[in-house]
């Protein structure tokens, strides 16, 4: 007689066979184990603690013995909204990010297209290597390194004077913090935009050229509307992370954006309430952000 393997869930095989057999014969049970840790973990961690954020933004803190008070109000949300003060930041905030989007969506474009239509193997890993390098950094690292570079005696200012110009006065500056916010997020905006790119069958390029096309028409209505969910993916990062970040702000501009004021509510002035209320602030402002892109269809592609 000849030996026949015995197939999954056979009759007479271990617990280990009959385990191996029902997922086998059930899909979805495989990937049920699959996705139920990193989900636990997703919910626990994340969302578990978004939903206490939301709760304590519904708190108050009493102004007299500065205990937390667990009465459900929209005093932070009105003391928000309704303080010109606050709407100033918020504002500034947003007019800050969009700003950074629109720089280094500008910037990643024509480098991503590079790297994906004009350069060499060799000259594309090199590319690679200088768009991954700055990640590999610590990101105190690089804001320190800007505030050697914008100090008074700096390398900026010794720059200028090697060529006769006058020294520019950028530290602690809302332009200080504004050119660091597009250094530190440019390589989350060219990763997502150079993959849109590489995407796109050189057929349509071809095509567009073959028609009559010029350089500036192909890339406006072929070139850009496939790029688009890459252009939009990395506006999520670039937009976002420049709404919360309060270590660039703090350390090279001495600004008032949002994070900051999260910051100072949770450390200094020790109002949890208020600081979790702010925090809501650019979470709505991604929400409508996403809400407008995915009508202008931008979530097609991807």
């Amino acid at each position: 007689m000849t030996a026949t393997s015995a197939r999954p869930g056979q009759a007479g095989g271990g617990l280990w066979s009959r385990a191996s057999g029902a997922l086998w014969r059930r899909p979805w049970s495989r990937a049920t184990l699959l996705l139920t840790p990193p989900l636990a973990w997703f919910l626990l961690v994340y969302v578990a603690a978004l939903v206490v954020m939301l709760i304590t933004a519904f708190w108050t803190v009493n102004q007299f013995t500065g205990n937390l008070e667990r009465i459900w109000n929209l005093q932070n949300f009105t003391q928000i909204l309704g303080n010109a003060g606050y709407r100033s930041i918020i504002f500034r905030s947003a007019e800050m990010a969009a700003g950074v989007t629109l720089v280094d969506a500008a910037i990643a474009l024509p480098f991503a297209y590079y790297m994906a239509r004009i350069a060499a193997p060799r000259t594309r890993t090199f590319l690679f290597v200088c768009v991954l390098l700055p990640l590999w950094a610590s990101y105190l690292a690089k804001v320190y390194a800007w505030l050697v570079i914008f100090t008074h005696d700096g390398v900026l200012n010794w720059g200028l004077a090697r060529i006769g110009l006058g020294p520019q006065n950028m530290i602690y500056t809302n332009s200080a913090v504004f050119v660091v916010f597009c250094y530190i997020w440019l390589p989350y905006m060219i990763i997502p935009v150079y993959a849109a790119i590489e995407r796109i069958p050189n057929s349509l390029i071809e095509a567009s050229q073959d028609l009559g096309g010029r350089t500036a028409r192909t890339a406006w209505s072929v070139i850009a509307p496939l790029a688009l969910p890459g252009i939009v993916a990395g506006s999520i990062f670039t937009f976002s992370l420049t709404l919360g970040d309060y270590v660039t702000p703090t350390l090279i501009g001495n600004s008032d954006l949002i994070g900051t004021v999260i910051a100072s509510n949770v450390g200094v002035a020790n109002d949890l309430p208020l600081a979790a209320a702010m925090a809501l602030v650019p979470i709505a402002i991604m929400a409508c952000y996403l809400i407008g892109a995915r009508a202008l269809g931008a979530f097609r592609e991807i």
